[in-house]
């Protein structure tokens, strides 16, 4: 996952940085909450850094920070203590900061006093915004200068902006206190009484050409719920409840629930409509492929967040030929920015289509929800845009005719690598050596794979025999190709990609893993695969590395060449689920639940590729975004393909045959949705209980068939309940 520069990786936050997000909006600070403009702190709207100082002191001193934590995602409490002023090394004063990120902060600033004595206080509240584009903080290069003018009241700081027609701004102000607003920021004088406290609210809220954002944009009164609790407090009650006998690993779902729900982000033309952002804090925005691939891994806990996704992306599809974006009829996109400096390197645009795969990952979402129960009308809809997709594949995909799905970027700022491993060296022959575009990925191919499928079982379902017949015609024609053209007889697994000649880009890397779950691989093939997967070149102990140890670009500490992705992970459990290696898949799935416990419950968007032999925990990698939507989405995806969990609700098929590993205990859901109704879910070893089964549904107890293998038998819709 990358922006539109990725040559660049995001750049580090500093050690101990706090990150809070809410939809699209985050902030990130120091432990004891103070937030810097050299370092890549802020808080963030819409891509903007409204804040770049945040900085309190008491009595002319920093906090010493004590501890810091996350309630929920978009709420710190930052614990320090304030120094002497005699030069002593205890202090009685300690400082309680607790923060509330939506549109814009709220900070509660609490002094105790556990002195003997009244305490003196002098409290700033250092303030400074340089309204900086995201990448130009990401990358640490901040060369656009805003023209300025501050304005303050008695209670209040305003500061706005211009920049040729833009004009943004942000007004902090104190709530239950009187302070002396300077230019600078807020002061407080204050003392406070033996074994007492003192507590003063500030917000900090954005403007754009002079009107406030929103009103009230968050919980401005201790009194009232504020929007993003009550969001997710929605969330949470739409969503599963669920138990298990393991209780890291339950925590670990728990905490990748929560993340999911913050990483939800409102189209601003259908305020009704949710999408999941990519991941916090650098992508905290609409990403094809990371917004599709998210929406599907969670399409059993709420199948609207696909629907969202699906609409969005459709609504911004390509229409035409645009080398400066990449946009083409029928792509859809990679990324959406609000950002000044992102419009600026697109000529004014805020898209930016350069990605081979979220064109297939469109259909083939749209095939998954169509089977999770959503409407057959918003279905319906969508369904054209399908076909453009289709189109884009055969038109501009596969510009040289040979069946396979190629890029090359089109301009010299676009991305070298339009694959999920999207850093410029991220696809490598096995001694090193760069791949050249035009490159046609494996997993590309999986994807591409997956959508004539979809597809044509939704035109069997519709009784559009004549495309169904084409569309499985299409994807038996690619599968051939494919285990022909990609499969390595002699290494005995599947080439990363095919180069601009059409060589076999021999790595050993994680990206077949892919293919699995797409079910292109032939079935004669897939025992070596998950054999080269789970080698101790490529599984580290926590996880499959993205390259084995034996590659030439190999490097543990690495973006793309070395590293353990989650979400990465999870598709290959499905994939070696769906091909019958349940061992396998259980003692991946238990690696990565055990990596989690060791960052809070929480899985990061990637992990270092060392052997868990050589260090008693799994590394973090500097700059990994964390919520990242892929890989909260991850803990769901794992439950629910070793639950073997999957349904057809317009055919009255619901399908179960858990294989949780014994490790993990039994497991308990409620409030799972299911066709309109909600389902009771009670597992142990291989023993299931089932309640409030919908009418019309029916539970089988074995492996859903697979689509692909009904699509390749002409298989139509009313045959579909014979095969089960």
């Amino acid at each position: 996952m990358a922006g539109w520069n990725a040559d660049i990786a995001a750049g580090p936050t500093g050690p101990g940085a706090v990150t809070l997000v809410e939809g699209s909006s985050f902030c990130i600070s120091l432990q004891n909450g103070d937030i810097f403009p050299h370092h890549p702190h802020g808080v963030f709207y819409q891509d903007t850094r409204i804040i770049s100082r945040w900085c309190l002191t008491v009595n002319g001193q920093p906090l010493e920070p004590l501890g810091a934590w996350t309630q929920v995602p978009y709420e710190g409490t930052y614990v320090g203590r304030a120094t002497r002023s005699d030069g002593r090394a205890d202090s009685p004063l300690t400082v309680e900061r607790r923060r509330e990120l939506g549109v814009g902060i709220v900070e509660d600033i609490i002094i105790h006093n556990y002195g003997r004595e009244p305490a003196v206080c002098e409290v700033m509240m250092a303030v400074d915004a340089d309204f900086a584009d995201l990448f130009e903080v990401k990358d640490g290069r901040v060369h656009r200068t805003w023209e300025q003018e501050r304005r303050h009241d008695d209670a209040s700081l305003s500061i706005e902006a211009a920049w040729q027609e833009l004009r943004k701004g942000v007004v902090i102000r104190a709530l239950g206190a009187k302070p002396k607003a300077t230019d600078e920021g807020l002061y407080f004088g204050w003392t406070i009484p033996a074994q007492g406290e003192w507590t003063v609210r500030i917000a900090a809220v954005p403007t754009v050409d002079g009107v406030e954002a929103a009103a009230p944009p968050l919980h401005l009164s201790p009194d009232t719920v504020s929007p993003q609790d009550r969001r997710q407090q929605a969330w949470n009650a739409s969503i599963p409840n669920t138990r298990l006998g393991n209780r890291s690993v339950e925590r670990t779902l728990q905490r990748a629930h929560d993340d999911m729900g913050a990483l939800r982000i409102v189209d601003p033309q259908h305020p009704e409509r949710m999408v999941v952002a990519a991941g916090a804090p650098w992508f905290m925005a609409l990403f094809g492929r990371d917004s599709l691939l998210a929406s599907c891994m969670v399409l059993p806990l709420d199948a609207t967040l696909a629907l969202g996704t699906l609409q969005t992306l459709a609504e911004r599809q390509g229409t035409k030929v645009d080398p400066l974006t990449e946009e083409q009829p029928g792509r859809i996109l990679h990324e959406v920015r609000l950002g000044v400096g992102t419009g600026l390197a697109l000529g004014g645009k805020s898209a930016y289509y350069g990605t081979a795969d979220a064109t297939p990952l469109f259909v083939m979402l749209l095939g998954e929800a169509s089977r999770w129960g959503l409407h057959a009308e918003d279905i319906a809809a969508l369904i054209p845009h399908a076909d453009r997709a289709l189109d884009w594949i055969r038109d501009y995909g596969d510009l040289d005719g040979d069946g396979f799905v190629e890029y090359q970027r089109l301009n010299d700022q676009g991305l070298v690598n339009q694959g999920w491993k999207d850093s410029w060296d991220g696809i490598n022959f096995a001694d090193g050596t760069l791949a050249e575009p035009p490159i046609a990925l494996c997993e590309v191919q999986g994807y591409v794979y997956s959508a004539y499928v979809a597809r044509a079982w939704m035109a069997y379902e519709a009784g559009d025999t004549t495309l169904a017949a084409e569309l499985r015609d299409s994807a038996e024609r690619l599968k051939e190709k494919f285990n022909e053209q990609f499969w390595l007889p002699d290494k005995g697994y599947f080439a990363v990609a095919l180069d601009r000649d059409k060589r076999p880009v021999d790595a050993l890397a994680s990206n077949m893993g892919h293919c699995l779950w797409s079910g292109i691989i032939d079935k004669d093939k897939a025992a070596s695969v998950v054999e080269r997967l789970m080698s101790p070149e490529m599984f580290s102990g926590w996880g499959v590395r993205t390259l084995a140890t034996t590659m030439g670009a190999y490097n543990p500490v690495s973006y793309h060449n070395g590293s353990v992705w989650p979400h990465d992970n999870s598709l290959i459990v499905a994939g070696m689920l769906r091909y019958g290696f349940v061992s396998e898949a259980q003692r991946l799935a238990t690696a990565l639940m055990e990596a989690a416990e060791y960052t809070d419950n929480r899985l990061p968007e990637l992990f270092c590729g060392f052997n868990r032999s050589d260090y008693p925990e799994p590394l973090p990698y500097p700059t990994a975004c964390s919520p990242q939507a892929w890989a909260s989405g991850t803990p769901v995806m794992l439950i629910r393909s070793l639950l073997r969990y999957e349904a057809h609700v317009s055919q009255g098929g619901l399908w179960l045959d858990p294989v949780l590993p014994r490790s993990w205990g039994s497991l308990h859901t409620t409030n799972l949705p299911m066709a309109g109704g909600w389902l009771t879910l009670d597992v142990t070893g291989s023993r299931v209980s089932l309640k409030g089964l919908p009418d019309g549904m029916v539970l089988h107890r074995g492996i859903r068939p697979s689509l692909a293998d009904l699509v390749e038998r002409g298989k139509l819709p009313e045959k579909y309940q014979e095969q089960v």
